[in-house]
């Protein structure tokens, strides 16, 4: 069984009083195996962000449905989402959402703290998350006092503390400079090896590169796919490229 199923999911958005309707998602349907890395991509407008939204279970489709592990969205009760989302979704955004009165260890403790978790397995998870990442020496600093590399690396460790069934990723790179950008891209790399399940929406298609699959959406569709396979990540970048070229010439590139 798929770990993600996204099984026809159509989005329309009524403007205020009802005078227009606008439809962002038409007929999305994808998997996603346990212990894959995909990236999404597409134009300002094409819906991805909307899709991601529906898959961070903060947005209802207006039709078709979302599975985790066999499990309906939909069955997830209003007062459970919050939850819902803690228990086994990671998130990592762009402009970082750490809070400022907070060390980067307490940071990256908040899920734990929210879960309720005794202060001995905190620290337990804590320790080799700050390793992995490059943290060390950082704990008790607080988040103006480091770079943005950091903060984004400080976000990730907050993602992957719960250890969620699948880390969803909003444009990471977004705010980072191309230096801080590659080195955020080969730790997820290390994460995805490692076992974590990403599904990442992103501009870049250095960033997309790093992928194990490309999903393209365009006019609320997932319009076409493609696999790193055994190519290596020059030539699966310029495939990308490719791909994005011809998507926007109106063409679709082969897988």
């Amino acid at each position: 069984m798929a770990l993600l199923e996204v099984q026809s999911l159509q989005k329309i958005y009524t403007t205020r009083f009802g005078a227009q309707k606008v439809q962002a998602l038409t007929n999305v349907t994808f998997t996603v195996e346990a212990g894959e890395f995909v990236a999404i991509m597409g134009e300002s407008g094409s819906g991805k962000t909307t899709l991601l939204n529906i898959l961070a279970a903060l947005y209802r489709p207006t039709t078709g449905q979302v599975l985790l592990e066999g499990r309906s969205f939909a069955d997830v009760k209003e007062s459970e989402k919050a939850a819902f989302r803690r228990d086994h979704l990671g998130f990592v955004f762009q402009d970082f959402n750490l809070l400022d009165t907070f060390s980067v260890r307490d940071n990256i403790l908040l899920p734990l703290v929210l879960q309720n978790k005794p202060l001995d397995e905190m620290e337990r998870r804590l320790t080799p998350l700050v390793t992995k990442l490059g943290l060390q020496g950082l704990e008790a600093k607080f988040p103006y006092e480091i770079s943005g590399g950091q903060k984004q690396r400080t976000a990730v460790a907050r993602a992957l503390i719960t250890e969620p069934r699948l880390l969803l990723a909003d444009e990471p790179t977004g705010a980072l400079d191309s230096k801080a950008s590659a080195k955020l891209m080969r730790m997820f790399e290390d994460v995805h090896r490692s076992g974590q399940t990403l599904l990442m929406v992103t501009h870049s298609a250095q960033a997309a590169s790093y992928a194990s699959r490309v999903l393209f959406i365009k006019d609320g569709e997932v319009y076409n796919q493609i696999y790193s396979g055994n190519a290596g990540r020059d030539a699966f970048y310029q495939r990308i490229i490719a791909t994005l070229t011809a998507l926007s010439d109106g063409g679709v590139a082969g897988d």
